[in-house]
């Protein structure tokens, strides 16, 4: 049996996940090794950027149906049930899970072990055993990397077994379609079968760490990038897949701590919880996004992206696949990075929404209760191709900017969040990533130099030295000058040709907010509710 990287024991597998009779099993393998053996099994190609190109197959964006939670002891009474987090039997993943098992028998496996939690105080273990190399890769550059000398002495807490190739069957298996991911909290074990979308491996974590931070460790997790400046400043910014998380907190200005998911600890530290990034391509270039555009070399796995012509040029602009082009690598192949990925107590959250509606003002500052409000609402426009089906922006409201990772209900890390907003006394800011001068389709995408030039400003106290108005539907504080920023575009109906629509439109989501907020009122102290915005009748 050929053990590449000669680091752990088939043993292992058949002890701790029951994984026997395999093929050749390949633990650790470099990437260059694992780029190696994609291209020999033609499964990927090379760029003339030193990147590996994969197809990830029929799935190219998370599908949020078809994932789901093994219901016992330790859930029943702790998640969130509904929609989000569905309900599956343990006697059902017992049976899935031997399918899969029989599935693999004989099968070449790749193993990675890795972690995630930058804080030692949190770390956790993870062994990804994958059916595909660039699955191994990928686990490699998101995950945290253990040293040689503690791959050694390893010991996983978790476990993820995922075999894109491997087909449900729902009648047989319980599961809505082929394709599946199941998390079981008390094995510590993730499945995930009949898809190769990687972002699966990479959202079951965070699900994973959802759960047992707030309900276990008192330690707040969150779907946000932060990033720190030079004089240690933490800034942290909250949003769904598609609203500039990763392209705003890429800043040459100030270093990064991570791009999609943290945890914020009582003793104040802010950490990310993974070793790499996942950004979105669609439309990248140098010149608009360049950390990101250079950190596309030898290591980087690239998804689904076309190409110039039969050349070996990745075409950016390319949506012929998805929308949901995506690049994974290192946090290392940028050069401007926290080292730990940890940073202080931040002093600036920013909430990200790429409004479709178009009457969002590019930048305001909140109140506490604004705060709260708008962090329960989340609400955005899912962008097109970040999930199965979305094929154009799809307005949506998702609690904490991240409802389908939170297995706790969202009033708990809102509860947490507004505790340690008070006690630090941060300034909260939403920011509009989406469109002005008019809806989807009517306006354009705000333009990313502004968002940034307002987002510095915010950083960097220019805004605290502003006048300030307040909007008459959101009740929301817009500045009314920032450096390098168009002054008429600040005030978001100044942008409308026709007023009236603005109103109307501005109406719309308005009445959207509040029907939204319903589920969670119950919950709600008055200073929140206080908070909604003001429905006009006409």
């Amino acid at each position: 049996m050929n053990e590449f990287g000669k680091r752990g024991s088939n043993t292992n597998l058949k002890s701790d996940i029951g994984l026997d009779n395999l093929g050749n099993v390949f633990w650790n393998m470099s990437p260059a090794e694992l780029v190696e053996d994609t291209i020999l099994l033609g499964e990927g190609v090379m760029t003339d950027s030193g990147a590996i190109s994969v197809n990830t197959g029929k799935f190219t964006g998370r599908s949020p149906e078809d994932r789901f939670i093994v219901c016992d002891e330790k859930t029943e009474k702790a998640v969130w049930w509904g929609k989000i987090n569905k309900k599956f039997d343990v006697e059902k993943f017992d049976a899935l899970y031997n399918r899969m098992k029989a599935y693999l028998t004989g099968k070449d496996m790749y193993v990675r072990d890795s972690y995630a939690c930058a804080d030692d105080d949190y770390r956790m273990n993870i062994r990804v055993v994958s059916e595909l190399p660039w699955q191994s890769l990928f686990a490699h550059n998101m995950f945290l990397r253990p040293t040689d000398e503690e791959i050694e002495n390893f010991v996983p807490e978790w476990h993820i077994v995922a075999a894109p190739n491997f087909l449900a069957d729902p009648e047989i298996d319980g599961t809505r379609q082929s394709n599946f991911a199941v998390i079981d909290f008390t094995k510590k074990m993730i499945i995930i079968g009949g898809t190769g979308y990687t972002g699966e491996i990479k959202k079951g974590i965070f699900s994973v760490l959802n759960f047992v931070l707030p309900h276990e460790k008192n330690v707040l997790s969150m779907h946000c990038s932060a990033n720190v400046g030079e004089d240690g400043d933490t800034a942290v910014f909250f949003g769904l897949s598609g609203t500039g998380k990763t392209t705003l907190s890429s800043d040459p200005n100030r270093r990064l701590i991570g791009d999609d998911e943290h945890g914020w600890a009582a003793n104040g530290s802010v950490f990310n919880f993974e070793g790499g990034c996942y950004a979105k391509t669609i439309d990248l270039s140098a010149e608009k996004e360049p950390q990101i555009f250079d950190a596309i070399k030898f290591g980087a796995l690239l998804e689904n992206v076309g190409f110039h012509g039969e050349s070996s040029t990745p075409d950016y602009e390319c949506d012929k696949i998805t929308q949901n082009t995506r690049v994974s690598y290192p946090i290392d192949h940028i050069d401007n990075i926290m080292v730990p990925s940890k940073g202080n107590e931040p002093k600036n959250i920013f909430f990200l929404t790429c409004d479709a509606f178009g009457v969002l003002p590019p930048i305001s500052k909140l109140t506490p209760g604004q705060a709260m409000y708008h962090f329960i609402s989340g609400y955005t426009a899912k962008v097109a191709g970040t999930e199965a089906g979305i094929t154009e922006p799809q307005t949506v409201f998702s609690a904490c900017f991240g409802a389908p990772f939170l297995p706790l209900h969202p009033a708990k890390y809102a509860e947490m969040l507004g505790s340690k907003i008070e006690q630090n006394d941060v300034n909260v800011w939403l920011i509009n990533t989406g469109w002005s001068g008019g809806a989807y389709g009517t306006g354009s995408r705000m333009k990313l130099k502004y968002t940034r030039s307002l987002i510095t400003a915010a950083l960097t106290g220019e805004l605290d030295k502003v006048d300030f108005i307040t909007d008459d539907v959101f009740g929301l504080s817009m500045p009314t000058s920032c450096p390098d920023v168009p002054a008429e575009i600040l005030n978001p109906k100044n942008t409308w040709e026709d007023k009236a629509a603005f109103d109307k439109k501005a109406n719309e989501l308005a009445q959207a907010f509040v029907k939204n907020f319903e589920t969670f009122e119950s919950n709600a102290s008055e200073e929140i509710i206080n908070a909604a915005p003001k429905v006009m009748v006409k």
